[in-house]
């Protein structure tokens, strides 16, 4: 049914004072992302720490790809102390929020030389309270505004998210460069600053629980599985695979990027200038150049041409770690990768969308987002122990290499859901 439903005019919509809230909660769901996989990468690396040991760390980050296992508790009890006084959002976001600053202080005063398991502690705190806090926050973003709104909402999040990786990313590698790398995640921790008080700012919108006595299994997982299945079939074992295996390339390689520029000699300041700072850029041009493929081109020509880009773009690391340190050659290697990653990144995210059904849509995404993520972070956990056994020219081109079934997959999918729907193949 089209909705007749009049959309407000684009001046009356940036007026919206919920639209700076968003900013400053989107900045502050970004913050720790960087904090507890690339950048502290470059931090172990730097202080002797293995790549072996490195690549295990980034295990950590998996509590962002396993969120939804918890997401229903939050979203259905309120939290303790301050419930009453903020509301179930609110009180999960703010607590959420101390929980990260608490974490990135802890590491702040690690020593990962000499008491690595302090690190580790602390990045697994962190990378938990961050994965709540975004539940927390994607939950008042839904409430906050109706679906109308929802557009302009999501764009505002997107762009305090990028501000808080160029920080996270580039400024706490100048600071670790120029002082030091306790000053840096202390400065970090005190910009978690932005979100609380953003949290305490936003009105209090908890709509009432959808399960008085606790959220139902069935109707959380297994009745959306259920539809998928009635939907797509046989394909969707194809679909599922494709999905899952998708950005394994840049999970894998992402990992092991950071440890390469160090080793080969870059200053802290060249990464974050290049990688973390003209990068970030690259890679929103990347994913507004993937966005205009599918409108152009269609779904899955996009979605083949930006995993092919994707898994060679990996080429430029590999040409990089056999040639040595070079500006140039890093800003080649940064902008490809970049770009190549940007662009895939937003035609996987346009087709995950185009599986879901209405009426399944959140649990469905949440299913999906965190199969193509976890693949890639098991196996990129290990990254550092294939670093150590074959060499970076070799590991980046196994990345690569990667490109080929991917692109295999692609075509079956898309001639099986041609085949099955009757649609044309490229839509």
């Amino acid at each position: 049914m089209t909705s007749t439903r009049k959309s407000p005019p684009l001046r009356e919509i940036l007026r919206d004072p919920r639209l700076a809230l968003m900013l400053s909660l989107g900045f502050s769901s970004g913050l720790p992302f960087l904090l507890i996989f690339s950048t502290q990468s470059a931090w172990l690396r730097e202080a002797g720490v293995s790549r072996s040991a490195i690549g295990l760390l980034s295990y950590a980050a998996l509590a962002f790809t396993l969120k939804f296992a918890w997401a229903p508790f939050i979203d259905e009890y309120d939290p303790p102390l301050v419930g009453a006084w903020l509301g179930r959002r609110r009180g999960w976001m703010l607590i959420a929020q101390l929980g990260v600053a608490a974490g990135l202080a802890g590491l702040a005063f690690g020593a990962p030389a000499t008491a690595l398991s302090w690190n580790v502690l602390f990045a697994f705190l962190t990378a938990f309270a961050a994965a709540s806090q975004d539940v927390t926050i994607d939950g008042w973003r839904i409430d906050a505004a109706p679906i109308e709104r929802q557009g302009m909402m999501s764009a505002v999040y997107q762009f305090g998210y990028r501000l808080a990786m160029l920080c996270a990313g580039a400024g706490a590698l100048y600071l670790a460069d120029f002082a030091s790398w306790r000053a840096a995640y202390l400065a970090m921790a005190g910009l978690t600053l932005v979100g609380m008080g953003a949290c305490l700012l936003s009105p209090k919108l908890d709509r009432p629980r959808a399960n008085r006595g606790g959220v139902s299994f069935a109707v959380s997982f297994v009745e959306p599985l259920r539809d998928l299945l009635s939907r797509y079939g046989s394909t969707l074992i194809a679909i599922l695979a494709l999905v899952a295996i998708y950005r394994l390339p840049d999970y894998v390689s992402g990992v092991m990027a950071n440890p390469l520029y160090i080793d080969l000699g870059f200053t802290k300041s060249d990464i974050a200038t290049v990688s973390k700072l003209y990068g970030v850029w690259i890679g929103l041009a990347g994913a507004f150049g993937g966005g205009m493929a599918v409108a152009r081109f269609g779904l899955m020509p996009s979605l083949i041409l930006g995993g092919v880009a994707a898994s060679s773009s990996h080429l430029s690391l590999a040409l990089l770690a056999s040639k040595g340190a070079s500006l140039p050659l890093l800003t080649l290697a940064v902008s490809v990768e970049s770009f190549a990653s940007g662009f895939a990144g937003a035609a996987l995210i346009t087709y995950m969308s185009s599986l879901v059904s209405p009426g399944f849509a959140a649990t469905q995404y949440a299913l999906l987002s965190s199969l193509y993520a976890l693949p890639g972070k098991l196996i990129g956990g290990l990254s550092g122990v294939m670093v150590d056994e074959f060499g970076y020219v070799r590991f980046f081109l196994a990345t690569a290499a990667i490109g080929l079934p991917v692109v295999a997959l692609s075509l079956t999918v898309w001639r099986m859901q041609g085949q099955e729907t009757g649609a044309p193949a490229g839509v």
